[in-house]
């Protein structure tokens, strides 16, 4: 089954025909770089082993070179595959069992396929605030990868509340009350602190790395200024805010902490269940002025790539990984496809024939260095 679907994915991008990082099911040998592609986890399939694990094929999507990939006879730990996964960030992924309520952060997309065993890291139960839920997971951001760092995880839920937890030394998770409701989260290496976007996206409301447990947590509220917005006619403005569903997305550069802040319009429908077609994107690009700091309305971000999903946003410099297309929008959620910010417009990916029916799980993996 995985065979055939590999034959039949790869004729998405007829284009490209050698691998990146990683290794097809029927190669012997994985040919590794140091850096991979920003992937997309598709699904893991394996067979049953005494004692609970599981040997599995992890099936993977390559954005750049838009075929797919998998690391093959990867060992899984039985009880990861009993939870749901509810949210990526930084190549973890974070599983919830609604039985205990324990979460599981694990490496079982990790694209390096030398790494045979997968690395999981239980984390403390969940509990909940009054008038609050958390068995549904908004995002989940991680402060950082490093291992000998400190790092904070936080859950955003749909819902007010926000979760946070220093793995290496907490022993359960401390709840704080957020002004929103829906609402993504992001993780500011320059500025050192979470970030939530209002709806609407003009205000952000930031909480400090040394957050204190059983003390209210006061947020920053930040304004947000907007120039230079998109000239439109009045018709196309009506849609966009009468007629569509708005998110709102800060994105930072790892590199250069550049920062930008995407609007995504995308009208429902309904064909089998509710669906979703993306109408616009809008970026808006943070800028020092000499009347202070703005968010600049743009159609150029250069060689910058953004990826939206499921989990925390992120962007690449296109160049650095041969087979992204430059000043664009690559997404998934409402429609699965590349918006060119030049043209306005969107290609959708294709979905051949024997890929799975649905993408479970809707995660843009940022590019793994080994």
């Amino acid at each position: 089954m995985s065979q055939l679907l590999l034959r039949r994915l790869s004729k998405l991008s007829p284009r490209y025909g050698s691998l990146f990082v990683l290794t097809k099911i029927h190669d012997e040998k994985a040919r590794l770089f140091s850096t991979s592609n920003p992937y997309l986890p598709l699904e893991c399939t394996g067979e049953a082993l005494p004692g609970g694990r599981i040997i599995a094929n992890v099936l993977l999507y390559d954005a750049a070179k838009q075929d797919m990939l998998t690391v093959p006879k990867k060992t899984v730990p039985g009880e990861l595959l009993k939870g749901k996964v509810g949210g990526a960030s930084n190549g973890w992924t974070f599983s919830f069992d609604r039985r205990d309520r324990l979460v599981s952060m694990s490496d079982v997309f990790n694209p390096v396929a030398s790494k045979r065993e997968t690395t999981m890291v239980p984390l403390p139960p969940l509990s909940t605030l009054e008038s609050c839920q958390s068995q549904v997971f908004w995002n989940v951001v991680m402060s950082s990868q490093d291992e000998e760092e400190d790092w904070v995880v936080a859950i955003k839920f749909l819902g007010r509340q926000l979760s946070l937890c220093r793995p290496l030394r907490d022993l359960r998770w401390t709840n704080i009350l957020t002004p929103f409701t829906y609402s993504s989260l992001m993780y500011s290496k320059r500025d050192q602190c979470f970030y939530l976007s209002a709806p609407g996206g003009n205000h952000l409301v930031s909480y400090d790395l040394n957050y204190k447990k059983d003390e209210e947590e006061d947020p920053k509220f930040h304004e947000l200024r907007f120039r230079d917005l998109p000239d439109l006619p009045q018709s196309e403005w009506e849609l966009l805010l009468g007629s569509c569903c708005q998110t709102e997305d800060l994105v930072e550069s790892a590199t250069t902490g550049e920062r930008f802040l995407v609007k995504w319009y995308a009208q429902s429908y309904l064909h089998y269940g509710r669906s979703y077609l993306t109408k616009r994107f809008m970026v808006f690009r943070e800028e020092e002025t000499l009347e202070g700091r703005y968010m600049c309305y743009t159609e150029d971000i250069g060689d910058v790539c953004i990826f939206l999903s499921a989990s925390e946003a992120f962007c690449v410099q296109a160049s650095s990984f041969p087979g992204l297309k430059s000043n664009s929008i690559y997404y998934i959620g409402k429609g699965f496809g590349i918006y060119d910010l030049t043209s306005g417009t969107s290609s959708p990916f294709e979905c051949p024939e024997g890929a799975p029916a649905t993408l479970a799980l809707p995660y843009w993996f940022p590019p793994f260095s080994f």
